[in-house]
């Protein structure tokens, strides 16, 4: 929604709960000029929410949700935002030499920015480099200052001084159309999970930075108020998340004949890149070791398997999500049973509860509000809500000259503002 009258519009795709009225607005049971957000002169932007949002901070550091500019949003229209000159700029960077679809790309210093005398670089040249081993030679021929490497060569340059890690808060996981009656079976998903060696697949499947979490929240995002301990150290993996084939093979069997039946086949969708294919055919051949399953895989583009993840055109699917912001809830909120993102269609009526008691009763109570966020974590992994897999990362070699970028693993990675060459 566009607030003509003021000097922004605010551009999301879905509108947050919590913000007043806009989950009437959703439903259309008030109009759109009825939310609690709008623009107060020229540099002032209020939002007015329902209840307390406790993470609320955090989620407007999300792209997202950043104001921009109603005059420049209705002036370029549907080329909003498709190349660096049909956008608006207020931070310490300007976007130049971007087309939409071109590999080269530059940042440029804003001389408008209100703190431009601590932006140190002048500019941020992006090439985007679609063979890793061109990129690594680019790097070594010093020609680039940072590059990505494949999970070959971050074995290879796993004792370099110039390579470093880089966590990302994500969850890659198996989700299963539990619209199915089949894959409603608590055993039937226990067994696949627990057929899964998770030590083996991240270390010599997936590689590069992959982390192993039994977990659905990613380790390094958020810490108890109380303790400081990290999320996944609080929270308490069942048995179903441990490889043990032998279980596995009982379990399955088990829930075959709850079922009625004596095999079971399905087909495994997922995007059609090199790793992705890598991950598919592990997982295919660990789940086949389960007398009587057969798995069929469907590598697809990207874009493709996401609208057939909405759409529920799917048996099972490896889906990912990546944190918005620094806090488990982001995680959490995407298993309740009416969030359009749960695309596995788990419901539970507890875990809804939790949910709800942490975003409202408990809001503003950090110490039980994490409780709450522990106990649904807890409930979703037990039941098997959907089968976690790992944890994303990135190797990078970075030239040591270059100091001061700013990393974050949620929400926007990279902040240049303070970055320098030394």
């Amino acid at each position: 929604p566009c607030d003509t009258k003021g000097s922004v519009c605010l551009h999301t795709f879905k509108f947050q709960s919590g913000i007043k009225n806009a989950d009437k607005i959703q439903t259309n049971k008030a109009p759109v000029s009825s939310l609690g957000i709008k623009a107060d002169g020229k540099y002032k932007l209020t939002v007015t929410l329902e209840d307390k949002l406790p993470f609320f901070k955090l989620l407007m550091g999300f792209p997202v949700f950043f104001p921009q500019n109603a005059k420049a949003v209705q002036k370029y229209g549907s080329q909003y935002g498709t190349s660096s000159d049909k956008q608006v700029y207020n931070g310490p960077f300007t976007l130049t030499k971007w087309t939409g679809t071109n590999l080269l790309w530059t940042l440029k210093k804003n001389p408008y920015y209100w703190d431009k005398k601590n932006v140190k670089l002048d500019q941020v040249k992006y090439s985007v480099v679609k063979d890793p081993t061109t990129g690594l030679n680019l790097y070594n021929e010093k020609k680039l200052d940072m590059d990505g490497l494949s999970n070959d060569q971050a074995k290879q340059y796993s004792k370099n001084k110039h390579m470093v890690t880089r966590n990302q808060s994500s969850s890659y996981y198996i989700a299963f159309n539990q619209k199915k009656k089949v894959f409603q079976n608590l055993k039937i998903r226990q067994a696949i999970s627990m057929a899964i060696d998770r030590k083996v697949m991240t270390n010599k499947v997936v590689g590069g930075g992959a982390i192993q979490n039994d977990s659905f929240v990613s380790k390094g995002l958020a810490v108890s108020p109380k303790t400081g301990k990290d999320f996944t150290e609080d929270a308490t993996a069942p048995s179903s998340m441990t490889y043990n084939l032998p279980a596995a093979k009982k379990l399955f069997k088990a829930g075959l004949k709850q079922e009625g039946l004596k095999s079971l086949s399905f087909t495994l969708m997922a995007g059609d890149d090199y790793s992705t294919k890598q991950l598919t055919e592990y997982l295919q051949s660990a789940l086949e070791k389960l007398p009587g399953l057969k798995v069929s895989l469907n590598n697809i583009p990207a874009r493709v398997v996401l609208s057939r993840q909405a759409d529920q055109q799917f048996q099972a699917t490896v889906a990912d999500w990546f944190a918005d912001y620094s806090d488990p809830i982001t995680f959490l909120n995407i298993l309740t049973s009416k969030n359009p993102s749960n695309i596995s269609k788990w419901k539970n009526a507890a875990y809804d509860k939790l949910i709800a008691k942490s975003n409202g009763q408990d809001a503003d109570k950090p110490e039980a509000r994490w409780n709450d966020m522990v106990s649904a974590q807890n409930l979703a992994l037990k039941d098997q809500a959907i089968i976690p897999l790992y944890q994303s990362g990135e190797k990078w070699l970075i030239n040591p000259k270059v100091k001061g970028i700013i990393y974050n693993t949620a929400g926007p990675n990279y902040n240049y503002k303070n970055a320098y060459i030394k």
